[in-house]
């Protein structure tokens, strides 16, 4: 029986792995043996270790949770969106951990009508996860899918809302794309195969038995995965199939669903494109000779690219990210300098100029938007300081109309907090922003603590947006900080190409370039200085740490993706074939030996490293358990110094951690507690 006080050391099997006339010996490959007693003693062992190490910091883990439920309206609602005849909401109760969903008709006085009670479905269950939540065309019918394992495999049903009755009809084992056909009698939906890739579409009439469901499309190409949406105006199903650099599409009347599938565009490497409708025209985003995408349309009886027309040019200082389509109105969503851009572009012929936002740094993003005939724009405007404001957008003349800002409690000023935007010199010289957030006063001594974080792949970008957790470590005296580093999209496509394949190192040297600045213009110390990052943003925080583990105090490294190599060579791992167009298949040798010279697992070696929290979930499909477990086991064989390591497993949950708003807060006020706890904050 392992002492409680005492780490637990995971037992050395080494096993060898040979490829390219290289040998990388592997001393924790057996914990992969998920079904093996000694592995989940294992996990159990350093679940009572790391409770162990922490129970001192309860009392400040019960206080860092009080105060994050304290600035949550606990009872509270969403702005309501307009759908045909009924406004559409969700609401929270006080001490219950899931939305409840509901609508009105005909007005906002009108009744209550509660279509789904997310409390009611977990009631049995210790993991729940709502996956879609779709309402038929009719409004009659809502289908909806549900997880209880963490494990991403939903089922999906449907409701009858008049009756309230359940149907007969469920499929199981379904993915995040469910459309109905404008019949309200069919349904299209995505399903996984054994390695979590989505893989085809079927179609479902009510009724029928889900076992006899006509496959629609099914995509052979492993480095593809298949997803549905329908347009706006809710004409077209489009079906998309895509991988990291390629994208092709086909399109389907929605008003006859047994119909046949129509291509767009016939797949070309490196080509992605994104289809939307507007009365008889198709708009097209287009990176074909455009980085950072240009705007095309053509008629639907003429889909074909020779006839695609521009409607908006290439831009190389300015990415289009995504369009929304309306009767009357285009929007156009980009990205500028890093900072979001939002145009909407007139059908009558006068194009508007681009939309102003009151504050230097901020982010937004779109809301729900049903209603085709409308000039109103919904969207959620945010900054590092100002909570998430839904906001209405005339789009004729550009006037704002604020329909709700998220309640944040406990007598929160945005007056008393300052954001702002700094520049990090990256070793070639790349200018690397980073958006910093701390209490106004704050002396720029060295003596600050401060979190920074970052994430860096698959080109998503860190948007400086607003979150309550937040306050209870700045309200201490800590700079936020987010880097807003190569392999993200924030500078365009350019950015994220400069962070992937064999560029892949910027990311993490541009990181550590961030702290470096940080701790260079005075905001805080190598005794102070924490960093946080999840899944690929966990392969950073790996990467950082061995890199140049002197430059950091703390480590949160959540759902680590730390064992690069072992995990893209094996292709029976989920996800693994199609992120080869992300980092690269290690089987060209090329690439082998670029992801071995990064790769955190395998450049882990003796030296003092600092205090580091790591997490996983035993159900996780994206990174799967043993990544984090071995790092930790190794850390703990070959670490030269006396700092905390801790490892923390959710055994009955999965990538995303504990699925209550009230559980995961309690996770967040864990790992707040053990960056307090190592710089030296207990109150």
């Amino acid at each position: 029986m392992t002492n409680k006080l005492t780490p637990p050391i995971a037992a050395i099997k080494p096993k060898e792995l040979t490829l390219h006339g290289h040998t990388r010996v592997d001393n924790y490959f057996w914990l992969r043996e998920r079904d093996n007693p000694e592995v989940l003693s294992y996990l159990d062992a350093e679940n009572r270790y790391t409770e162990a190490m922490m129970a001192h910091t309860k009392p400040l883990q019960e206080e860092l949770y009080n105060e994050m439920v304290g600035r949550i309206q606990e009872t509270d609602s969403s702005a309501p969106v307009k759908k045909g005849d009924f406004y559409y909401y969700d609401r929270t109760e006080a001490g219950q951990q899931y939305k409840i969903h509901c609508r009105k008709h005909g007005s906002l006085d009108a009744p209550e009508e509660i279509l789904l009670d997310e409390n009611a479905l977990a009631a049995d269950t210790s993991y729940f996860k709502l996956g879609i939540f779709e309402v038929s065309p009719n409004q009659k019918l809502l289908a909806y899918s549900t997880d209880t394992s963490g494990g991403e495999r939903y089922t999906l049903v449907i409701k009858d809302l008049a009756s309230g009755e359940m149907l007969a009809d469920a499929v199981p084992n379904t993915f995040y794309s469910v459309e109905w056909a404008n019949d309200n009698q069919t349904l299209f939906y995505n399903k996984q195969n054994d390695v979590w890739r989505s893989h085809k579409i079927f179609r479902h009439t009510l009724g029928t038995d889900a076992a006899e469901d006509v496959e629609v499309y099914h995509e052979a190409d492993e480095l593809f995965n298949v997803y549905l949406h329908k347009t706006r105006d809710e004409a077209y199903l489009v079906i998309t199939s895509a991988s990291m650099e390629t994208i092709e599409q086909h399109f389907l009347n929605a008003d006859t669903p047994d119909g046949d599938l129509t291509l767009l565009a016939p797949r070309k490497r490196g080509w992605r494109y994104f289809l939307n409708h507007r009365q008889g025209e198709f708009f097209i985003l287009s990176n074909e000779d455009a980085p950072n995408f240009k705007l095309m349309f053509t008629a639907v009886s003429t889909p074909e690219p020779e006839h695609w027309q521009l409607f908006i040019p290439h831009n190389p200082n300015k990415l289009l990210e995504n369009i929304d389509v309306f009767a009357d109105h285009l929007v156009v969503y980009g990205r500028f300098n890093g900072l979001h851009t939002l145009d909407i572009h007139s059908f009558s012929g006068s194009i508007r100029q681009p939309v102003q936002f009151p504050e230097p740094v901020y982010a937004i993003q779109g809301s729900d938007n049903p209603e085709f005939m409308t000039d109103q724009l919904r969207f959620v405007y945010t900054s590092l300081t100002t909570a998430d404001t839904t906001v209405e957008l005339d789009m004729n003349t550009l006037a704002w109309h604020k329909i709700k800002q998220l309640p944040v409690l406990g007598g929160y000023d945005p007056a008393n907090y300052q954001s702002e935007r700094t520049f990090a010199t990256a070793p070639d010289g790349t200018k690397v922003p980073i958006s910093l957030v701390y209490r106004k006063g704050l002396e720029r001594d060295g003596n600050n603590p401060c979190l920074l974080y970052g994430y860096g792949s698959y080109g998503a970008s860190m948007s400086p947006s607003f979150d309550q957790k937040r306050l209870s470590l700045i309200d201490r005296g800590f700079v936020y900080a987010i880097a807003h580093i190569r392999g993200g999209k924030e500078m365009g496509r350019y950015w994220y190409d400069q962070g992937k394949w064999l560029n892949k190192k910027n990311t993490f040297t541009d990181f550590i370039a961030c702290a470096q600045h940080l701790i260079r213009e005075k905001f805080t110390s190598r005794e102070k200085l924490a960093i946080n990052g999840r899944s690929a943003g966990g392969l950073l925080m790996g990467a950082v740490t061995v890199m140049a583990p002197e430059l950091f105090k703390v480590v949160v490294a959540g759902v680590p993706f730390v064992d690069v190599v072992s995990t893209m060579l094996d292709e029976s791992i989920p996800l693994t074939t199609g992120e080869f167009e992300e980092w690269g298949n290690p089987k060209e040798e090329e690439y082998y030996k670029y992801m071995v010279s990064y790769s955190p697992y395998d450049n882990t070696e003796a030296q003092a490293y600092p205090n580091i929290l790591i997490t996983a979930g035993l159900n996780d499909p994206r990174v799967q358990y043993w990544e984090p477990a071995k790092w930790t086991a190794k850390l703990r064989a070959l670490k030269t110094d006396d700092n905390l390591l801790l490892l923390k497993t959710h055994m009955g949950a999965g990538h995303f951690a504990s699925s209550g708003r009230y559980d995961y807060l309690k996770d967040i006020a864990f790992e707040y507690a053990f960056i307090l706890k190592v710089v030296g904050i207990t109150q």
